[in-house]
């Protein structure tokens, strides 16, 4: 009997006062890993395990090692308060992730209520980071920088075109596509159509029927691939001869699968290609080497667990989110795959870029985007 408790109570003094020694340090990625927007998901995971992965082999972080664990929101909001609220209870303080606004902004609130520091690498909209919480952080841009961007972009080269608005009814959708109406309605360019459609639908007939009527030559969309590519696809094959502009909801080839040829002459906005920063080369070759091409959000992922990881070595501790959220905001620039860059008193990054991205077909005769 006194051999058996003996162990017994070594192990539990071990978990008593050692513990935090072996710990690992929890990270939570959420996002879209299934659903039409799974390929957005895949970038999130597959970046933040490379990060996980390169640190952990480096020594991790004050001698403990990452763990990830995945959240699938299916781009849901709440779906994402389902995935936040099981973080919580698994005991994870740090999160990168959602992928949409629209489950940002709500799971933000369960992560903010409980501790939890969230990062997103894709979530433009402005209300994520403009409503005063602690928690909020994002390594992308925002909606009304981009907006800006692009109707500067077309109220430049697109001045005499007859322009339909088109948006998704999201939170990023509507918001990015109401910045770029401003602007364009600031330097006197009215759009002779301002349309909303559906998560989901297929049938873009009606629209492209309104839109061929009203001789639209410019669609600006505000969405994701998903719903654009169909726009694209049925737009060419009923006649309507019209550019589509859109944002950072393009940046995956998957949107040239959907739309096919009619994807050519597609202009978006997104940040400088990460892929082609120097600190990003030998990352970017892991990646290649393990068959995945790390497009669009996949370095920003990286980017999220970089920063994380200073401001935990920073802090000291990785037991209070609040102080490595201090952490964040109160140091800088972080050395990361995307650049060096550092936070506003709001949690959004110092360096804001956003450029034109033009849909061509590339060497191997596959369309993807390239920067103008």
């Amino acid at each position: 009997m006194k051999k058996a408790l003996l162990p017994a109570l070594a192990m539990t003094a071990l978990v008593a006062f050692g513990g935090n020694a072996f710990a690992d340090i929890l990270i939570g990625v959420a996002g879209p890993i299934t659903g039409p927007n799974a390929a957005f998901g895949a970038q999130f995971q597959k970046g933040a395990e490379q990060a996980a992965a390169d640190i952990n082999a480096a020594g991790g972080i004050l001698g403990q090692q990452i763990k990830i664990e995945v959240g699938d929101d299916v781009s849901d909001p709440k779906q994402g308060i389902s995935v936040a609220n099981k973080f919580v209870g698994d005991g994870v303080k740090f999160v990168v992730g959602h992928f949409n606004s629209g489950v940002s902004i709500p799971a933000s609130e369960v992560y903010a209520e409980n501790g939890v520091l969230e990062i997103s690498p894709a979530s433009t909209n402005p209300q994520f980071t403009e409503r005063g919480l602690w928690n909020t952080f994002r390594t992308c841009g925002r909606d009304d920088q981009q907006g800006k961007v692009a109707g500067g972009y077309i109220a430049a080269n697109f001045k005499d075109a007859k322009i339909a608005i088109v948006h998704d009814k999201t939170p990023y959708g509507q918001g990015l596509v109401d910045v770029t109406k401003g602007v364009l309605n600031a330097n006197g360019i009215k759009e002779v159509l301002y349309e909303g459609i559906n998560i989901g639908d297929k049938d873009f007939s009606a629209l492209i029927a309104k839109m061929k009527e009203a001789g639209v030559t410019l669609i600006y969309f505000g969405g994701l691939h998903t719903e654009a590519g169909l726009i694209m696809r049925q737009s060419a094959d009923q006649g309507l001869k019209a550019t589509l502009f859109s944002g950072d909801g393009m940046v995956s080839n998957e949107l040239a699968a959907i739309a096919g040829d009619a994807v050519i002459g597609t202009l978006n906005t997104f940040g400088p290609d990460p892929r082609k920063n120097p600190a990003a080369k030998g990352i970017v070759e892991k990646f290649r080497a393990a068959g995945f091409e790390p497009e669009a959000y996949t370095l920003y992922s990286y980017a999220a667990v970089q920063v994380l990881a200073a401001a935990i070595a920073k802090t000291g501790s990785a037991d209070d989110a609040t102080k490595v959220a201090d952490a964040i905001k109160a140091n800088g620039p972080f050395k990361t795959a995307i650049g060096d860059f550092g936070y506003d008193a709001k949690g959004d990054p110092t360096r804001p870029d956003y450029v034109i991205y033009e849909w061509k077909k590339g060497e191997d005769g596959k369309p993807t985007y390239f920067e103008k």
